[in-house]
């Protein structure tokens, strides 16, 4: 096959398969104040996206306050089936297992997160949310790409693995960042090469070196071992492990599983990405949000149990966004249309505060939203410096405030 066919060919299986990578750890200290002492300093970072626009406002409730009933006078949750977390605020009841965290003390809250000026399309805010930057400014790479980016690449690992279906997250992007994407639990090699789609003589071998003119073929043949050698770690890794009947029999329960399953077996992956999509409740929204919010609930605490007893949660961190949260009045079809603030959730190591700031007035609103007293990024930050130990500022483009998680 000519150099120019094989070109063609390898960069289309490329585009066509699992994103690629060999990665790394990265080394320091524990959390301050989040987590407990340990012989074993590596941090994961596992991040939900709860992609069309999570409903906060019947996530989280302000029940004592009178404007929520005001403002829904159908979809409010009644006072009788609200999870109480304290005497005015307290969870949607699909939330039981969260609930569960809270009381053990491994889940927290960070109520009114946004940002200035909010964006209501699902695409341009989720665009914000990943790469930290409005379209004008943006440059095609997201937060934690960059985050990777900046780290020592030490390890045997990818950094990072997003599991799913979907296109790859935008924030997992940066320049020379490679990060896999598994589309199941049983795509652990490439399809090109477990269905002999690739030839063995394009695959590359020692005795294969890419001439100075050939710059590109000499990369996506590396890349094309890399990503061999880094499917089979994967699939290794699984093996060391069982799979847990813990877990619910959801999609986000699946990939959950297969992501305790890595850590549990010692994989030094350090940032895990899923999605969980449906959240775009325009319609008929009560029990299609109460499934969500239970398939969410279930896994995330069956995943901090597995890691519990594996003696491995004190080092994992989960946090769970949307691009969005919902207007605080209901609409005419049992819905709710695109917002602004919103709560973030975080779970795993130990957050002894189980609500962090104030939830936002119901009253004084942002054209109908509730306003944001939190910037994203200083969540971001937050993750960056004091759970990597890390600076955040090359990852972010600029200081932000930290968050008091204490």
């Amino acid at each position: 096959m000519k150099n120019s066919n094989r070109r063609d060919f390898l960069g289309k299986s490329l585009v066509g398969s699992a994103g690629l990578a060999i990665g790394s750890s990265l080394p320091g200290p524990w959390l301050q104040a989040l987590a407990r002492e340990s012989a074993n300093s590596e941090r994961v970072l596992v991040v939900i996206q709860l992609s069309g626009g999570n409903d906060g406002l019947n996530t989280v409730i302000p029940y004592r306050d009178a404007a929520y009933r005001q403002a829904r006078p159908k979809l409010g949750i009644p006072d009788n089936e609200i999870i109480r977390i304290d005497d005015s605020t307290g969870f949607h009841p699909s939330l039981a297992g969260v609930h569960q965290l809270v009381e053990a003390g491994r889940f927290s809250v960070i109520q009114g997160v946004g940002y200035a000026r909010p964006n209501r399309s699902h695409f341009e805010s989720m665009d914000i949310w990943h790469t930290c930057h409005r379209k004008e400014l943006r440059h095609g790479d997201g937060w934690l790409g960059r985050f990777i980016a900046e780290s020592d690449q030490a390890g045997p690992d990818s950094l990072g693995l997003h599991l799913g279906h979907e296109q790859q997250p935008l924030a997992l992007a940066a320049r020379g960042v490679q990060v896999p994407t598994i589309a199941s639990i049983e795509q652990f090699r490439l399809k090109v090469a477990d269905e002999g789609l690739v030839p063995p003589q394009m695959l590359p071998d020692e005795a294969t070196t890419p001439s100075s003119d050939n710059d590109l073929l000499g990369f996506l043949q590396t890349s094309t071992q890399s990503a061999i050698e880094a499917s089979d770690r994967l699939a290794t890794a699984l093996k060391k492990s069982d799979s847990s009947s813990e877990f619910p029999d959801s999609s986000l329960g699946e990939k959950l599983s297969v992501i305790a399953r890595l850590i549990v077996a010692g994989l030094s992956t350090k940032v895990y990405y899923v999605t969980l999509d449906g959240f775009d409740t325009h319609s008929q929204q009560p029990l299609a949000h109460a499934g969500l919010l239970r398939q969410w609930s279930e896994a995330l605490n069956a995943l901090v149990g597995r890691l519990e007893k594996a003696g491995q949660a004190d080092r994992v961190l989960v946090m769970t966004f949307s691009e969005f949260g919902r207007r605080v009045s209901e609409n005419a079809s049992q819905g709710t249309d695109h917002g602004a603030a919103a709560p973030v959730f975080l779970a795993g190591a130990k957050l002894p505060k189980p609500l962090i700031g104030q939830h936002p007035s119901l009253t004084d609103l942002d054209d109908g939203d509730l306003k944001f007293h939190t910037d994203f990024r200083s969540v971001y930050a937050t993750i960056v410096e004091k759970w990597f130990q890390a600076p955040s500022q090359p990852v972010l483009g600029e200081r932000f405030p930290l968050i008091d998680l204490v």
